[in-house]
């Protein structure tokens, strides 16, 4: 289940396509449509967001469970920065980031399956991480487990990392997903327009947006295969 909760989101195809069979512009307004897709891509921006802020305040040595959890974990625990706020900012990201992408079918019945279906994959992932985690740091998790969140963060907690924060880090984990999200946007909007209005006419707004999101995951690419700039210490 942890190697491929990642494609969660590719297990709903079907739903989404069910959201954009009845697909209509809120108010018959194209213009009120152009206006809810940019909050969607708000809500998916501000997972990435999370994500960004978890992966640069990832310090060198922290815990991370692979995809195996038979071996035990080098370094320390993580609880600071954004583990100070939720013990899972990452599960948080992934959810908000595809939840963008599932409002944006503007179905209520899509919205409820894909989040009952978030509930109850990633709780299944959860409840081994944290067994697995409890063995190996004992008294010291049991501690900030009592502490922290499960997934809801609760800012009052924030605890400054020792380590400075890595754009380096972040962005060499994170680029690719900023273009897929706006890239598959992008393409609902098209698939939109097309059940609507019965033909595909390019949006300016996501033109513009598309281009933006493809000249950053160009830029990163060159960046991390062409160049050192994001090379980072393990």
């Amino acid at each position: 289940m942890y190697r491929w909760r990642g494609y969660l989101p590719l297990l709903m195809a079907p739903v989404l396509v069910m959201g954009f069979w009845n697909f209509r512009y809120p108010g018959g307004s194209h213009f009120l449509d152009t206006l809810w897709e940019l909050v969607c891509l708000g809500v998916s921006m501000t997972g990435l967001l999370v994500r960004f802020l978890v992966m640069g305040y990832s310090p060198k040595g922290s815990s991370y469970v692979g995809e195996s959890t038979a071996r035990p974990l080098e370094g320390s625990l993580k609880t600071t920065a954004m583990y100070s706020l939720c013990r899972n900012p990452l599960y948080l990201g992934n959810f908000l980031m595809a939840l963008g992408v599932f409002l944006f079918t503007q179905s209520l019945l899509v919205v409820v399956v894909y989040v009952f279906a978030f509930w109850l994959y990633y709780e299944r992932l959860i409840l081994g991480e944290e067994e697995f985690l409890s063995r190996q740091f004992g008294q010291e998790y049991l501690r900030w487990t009592e502490r922290t969140p499960l997934l809801i963060p609760k800012f009052s907690l924030w605890v400054k990392p020792e380590s400075p924060f890595s754009w380096r880090r972040a962005l060499r984990r994170e680029y690719k997903r900023v273009f897929g999200v706006v890239g598959i946007m992008a393409l609902f909007e098209m698939i939109g327009d097309l059940v609507v209005e019965g033909k595909i006419e390019p949006d300016p707004v996501w033109f513009a947006l598309f281009a933006a999101a493809l000249a950053f995951y160009l830029s990163g690419l060159i960046l991390k295969r062409k160049t050192r700039l994001l090379d980072v210490k393990r």
